[in-house]
């Protein structure tokens, strides 16, 4: 398969590839911005292309934009006047289809074809059993010492509730409505890296180069340094702490996500749950600590990375296998390091 073009480094040679990285010098001074208010996490814009402070300025005001209204959209937790959401789908899940924004519908017909594609890993309808385990993370975080999981039988119950089918998208009228009252829409596994790769097409369309766009952790980079190099972007340890890396990747003109059992958790009884909840056990996923994908579209990265890390390392392979300029590292809890032979 085409790859995408990333060299891969054991964190022991961080350093050499640091500088290697730095290639040529120039007189080009970095330019960066951050924005705390959408998806829950803080968005960092990136440039090495040289702009001037005021079009950088305009430059970041409209990726700021464009993340914003995407944040608007695929917020399952408020609603916003003037704005039919996924809080205001979910809220009617039942009722009478409800007229949405064209990109809306857009985003749920590319969800619809990312479940086809990963065998229903990546079913953005699973909201009535994540909630279940968003909300144990949330009681565990206010009240630790009476940190409880879901039960078996809540569980089972919402797991009734999590097909596909259930979502019905009329592209003609641009409505969309969820016919089971008890089901939901959760994008959290898609929706940062699809608003992420809106916002790169604004760039590209734009002229940039040398730009990254890091959104909680949804890398996308476009173009190179000025002298052709790529950036480095580390890998964390699993085991270790924020400051520990596993790898270390030079990566351009392309998009990196992580998935890993270290981020959102809580424990109960001693035993650690993550956040990434398997469709099939119910429960989080064992496969894995950590899994990244590498590849251009940030949409897609953050879908596979959530996909992949629910099924075996052989199942997915095969996979990504199957695409165009996908590539993953899968590291496993006693710190085996597998990957794709990107190159």
């Amino acid at each position: 398969m085409k790859r995408t073009g990333w060299v891969l480094c054991a964190a022991l040679f961080a350093a050499l590839l640091l500088a290697g990285c730095a290639g040529k010098k120039t007189n080009i001074e970095p330019q960066g911005k951050a924005y705390f208010t959408y998806f829950d996490t803080v968005s960092y814009v990136y440039s090495y292309a040289g702009d001037s402070a005021e079009r950088f300025e305009e430059r970041s005001a409209e990726v700021s934009n464009i993340l914003g209204e995407y944040h608007k959209l695929f917020d399952i937790y408020h609603e916003y006047s003037g704005v039919n959401n996924l809080c205001t789908l979910n809220k009617q899940a039942g009722g009478e289809p409800l007229t949405v924004d064209e990109k809306l519908v857009e985003f749920l017909l590319y969800a619809r074809d990312l479940y086809e594609l990963t065998d229903g890993e990546m079913n953005i309808m699973m909201g009535s059993v994540l909630r279940l385990w968003h909300d144990c993370r949330e009681a565990a975080g206010e009240d630790p010492n009476n940190a409880a999981i879901p039960s078996e039988e809540e569980l089972a119950e919402a797991a009734q509730h999590m097909d596909f089918s259930a979502l019905e998208i009329d592209e003609e009228n641009m409505t969309v409505r969820i016919t089971d009252p008890e089901a939901s829409i959760d994008v959290g596994a898609l929706g940062k890296g699809y608003a992420t790769e809106r916002a790169a097409d604004f760039l590209r369309e734009d002229g940039a180069q040398g730009y990254v766009l890091n959104v909680g952790g949804n890398i996308r980079i476009i173009g190179t340094k000025p002298d052709g190099t790529g950036w480095v972007t580390a890998i964390r340890d699993p085991d270790g702490s924020q400051e520990d890396y596993a790898l270390n990747l030079r990566l351009k003109d392309t998009a990196c996500v992580t998935s890993g059992i270290y981020e959102r958790y809580f424990v109960v009884d001693g035993q650690r749950y993550h956040h990434i909840i398997d469709k099939d056990s119910l429960y989080p996923a064992d496969y894995f600590a950590s899994l990244t994908v590498i590849t251009e579209d940030s949409g897609l990265a953050d879908a596979l990375s959530t996909a992949l890390f629910c099924m075996p390392q052989e199942k997915g392979e095969a996979l990504a296998d199957s695409m165009e300029g996908v590539d993953v590292i899968w590291i496993y809890t006693d710190g085996t390091i597998e990957y794709t032979d990107g190159s």
